[in-house]
């Protein structure tokens, strides 16, 4: 009788063990490798720029990347309360993806043969053009109007480069910290353009305070295909976006999200990219 006590025992140890190892585990669901619906998910995307990723006043989120995330992990099994956006910025994507701090990536992060060396990505969701953002009833309608005009951009871009490079060497070009710097220049007059991905632009003039002001050239200097970055290797996850990405665009929501958060901008959005088709 004692033996069968302690065998008794042992057992009562052994299944609490083993219903503490798997608390433990439910745990490793909050992480940003998580697949399973019962825990969180963790997404990249940008806080800074309007229209596509930004983090608001209120703490919430808001833009066209952040609807499309938000549908991917819904059907990949996450309710809104279950997703934790985590800031990636450009320089930091790859590194993200391989440490594991997030399970995807939607950032305007288009994709290139460099970095499918680095990551593999889901998608494309959004064929995005290089273009110019000017003033409401200016002049400027063609890429060679911007000779001897003043074209801003960041510090670091190429685009302004590109453009002075290639379509009108005798363009002017100013350079700012940041695109919300480009954007308050145009207004004010300190500069004639500003360039980047059309997507981008957009987004910053469809905000309430430059409704109106600003119109996009579309000139469609470059096509940028926007992918969804996934941990290299992690074939499954990219084929599950890819059925999301599908059905959102099925049902009609990715035209929703397009109109919601570029329409006040007049953006002409290219329609919704097949997946796997990268336009050069």
């Amino acid at each position: 009788m004692k033996l069968r006590k302690v065998t008794a025992a042992s057992a009562a140890v052994l299944a609490l063990a083993l219903t503490a190892t798997a608390c433990g585990g439910d745990d490793d669901k909050d992480s940003g490798s998580s697949s399973s619906g019962s825990g969180k998910i963790k997404v990249g995307i940008k806080f800074d720029q309007p229209g596509l990723g930004l983090k608001q006043p209120d703490g919430s989120y808001a833009g066209f990347d952040v609807d499309v995330a938000t549908y991917v992990a819904k059907q990949l099994g996450y309710k809104p309360d279950q997703i934790e956006f985590v800031e990636t910025k450009s320089a930091d994507r790859e590194n993200a993806l391989a440490r594991g701090d997030v399970k995807f990536i939607a950032a305007t992060y288009s994709i290139t043969d460099e970095r499918k060396q680095k990551v593999d990505f889901a998608g494309p969701y959004l064929l995005a053009h290089q273009d110019l953002l000017v003033k409401t009833g200016s002049d400027i309608s063609k890429g060679t109007d911007l000779n001897g005009k003043k074209l801003c951009s960041v510090t670091g871009s190429t685009s302004a480069q590109n453009v002075h490079d290639t379509i009108a060497p005798k363009a002017q070009l100013k350079e700012y910290s940041g695109y919300s710097e480009c954007i308050a220049a145009l207004q004010s007059g300190a500069v004639d353009a500003v360039t980047t991905d059309d997507s981008i632009l957009a987004g910053f003039a469809a905000q309430d305070k430059y409704k109106g002001q600003f119109k996009l050239a579309g000139l469609k200097l470059s096509n940028e295909n926007y992918g969804i970055g996934v941990k290299k290797g992690d074939t499954t996850t990219v084929n599950k976006i890819n059925t999301a990405l599908e059905k959102m665009v099925s049902d009609g929501s990715w035209q929703k999200a397009v109109a919601a958060n570029f329409g006040p901008a007049n953006y002409k959005n290219e329609q919704a990219p097949k997946i796997g088709v990268i336009v050069k």
